[in-house]
């Protein structure tokens, strides 16, 4: 089978090329050359720039593909810019959207593909959704053969979790306090790049898929209390000052931060993977998040460079926590 990734050297992506490869696809890369991470051998590079789309048709030639995933299409510009592109090269399209586009709060859980797609809080999300509006568009009056899925916080061993990165894991370490959204109790699904890899491949060139949208995340269940206590002890960090803010307040002073929870991880997320595991019978999740915890500490510790702190970010939670406290102090 032939396979082109657009992208594919990112943090979810860089597992399903690996993936894609040792399962033996003939795999093409089109992307600007620059990653900090290994192509895998067998793996074939093409140089080119998706903002410019006469130089993508000249570096593909007459190259077509059973299969086409853009792993950085963002805005519906994007995805008209790939219909024309790719209508005429591929058997499938897949279009890489967010679980974050799913309704926020959702009104029933678990939730599953048919759950409607309304986030008022985040703009990425609502673009998310606008590309799949106009695929689905293109498959009604040009029978373009897409597919959507719907990553939810997958991650690698270069990815902490939470606002701040490793700023927070220094703070665990020093025994500074911890800012947690809400009160700690909402439920979260973190996956493993690895794990959503073995989803991912089985939709590759499934004629079942086309026209259809899936979710791929793991099973396990973990409130984001658990989730900074497991980082911390993967950390070696004493135990942990928690602080819980309203999401509300975060947002009030920083509306980046807070678009991305009042959008997304405030309410609790459960994800039924039904419709996934029929389609890919290989995947299921094998990495649980303790086991990814330690992978990520272990790569950060393993060079001193990418142990940056952010002191504007420091500051931002010292301030947050700080005015919380002035309106509910600690009994």
């Amino acid at each position: 089978m032939k396979v082109l990734f657009v992208g594919g050297t990112g943090k979810i992506s860089s597992a399903v090329t690996a993936l894609a490869v040792e399962k033996g696809f003939e795999l093409y890369l089109l992307n600007r050359g620059v990653t900090d991470r290994p192509v895998p051998a067998g793996a074939k590079v093409i140089k080119g720039d998706m903002n410019d789309p006469a130089s993508v048709k000249a570096a593909l030639g007459d190259l077509k593909f059973d299969a086409v995933v853009n792993w950085i299409a963002f805005t519906e510009e994007h995805i008209e810019r790939d219909i024309e592109l790719f209508r005429d090269r591929t058997n499938q399209y897949i279009f890489i959207s967010s679980a974050s586009a799913y309704q926020s709060p959702p009104v029933n859980l678990p939730v599953t593909e048919s759950t409607p797609l309304d986030n008022p809080y985040w703009q990425y999300s609502r673009d998310k959704a606008a590309c799949e509006d106009r695929l689905t568009r293109a498959y009604k009056e040009e029978k373009f053969p897409f597919t959507v899925v719907r990553p939810s916080h997958t991650y690698d061993k270069t990815m902490l979790p939470f606002q701040g990165g490793w700023t927070v894991v220094d703070r665990m370490r020093k025994g500074k306090k911890i800012l947690v959204h809400g009160d700690g109790s909402s439920l979260w699904v973190f996956t493993h790049h690895t794990d959503f890899a073995k989803g991912f491949v089985g939709l590759l060139g499934n004629n079942r898929a086309i026209g259809e949208a899936f979710h791929i995340t793991s099973d396990e269940l973990l409130t984001w209390n658990q989730l900074h206590e497991i980082a911390g002890r993967a950390a070696g960090a004493p135990p942990l000052n928690i602080v819980h803010v309203p999401s509300d307040l975060i947002n009030a002073f920083d509306p980046a931060w807070g678009a991305g929870l009042l959008g997304d991880k405030a309410a609790s997320m459960v994800f039924d993977n039904t419709k996934i595991k029929r389609l890919s019978p290989e995947f299921m999740c094998t990495v649980p998040y303790a086991q990814g915890a330690q992978e990520m500490v272990e790569w950060y510790d393993a060079d001193p460079s990418r142990r940056v702190v952010d002191e504007e970010f420091n500051a931002l939670t010292d301030r947050i926590i700080a005015a919380y406290e002035r309106v509910w102090p600690k009994s």
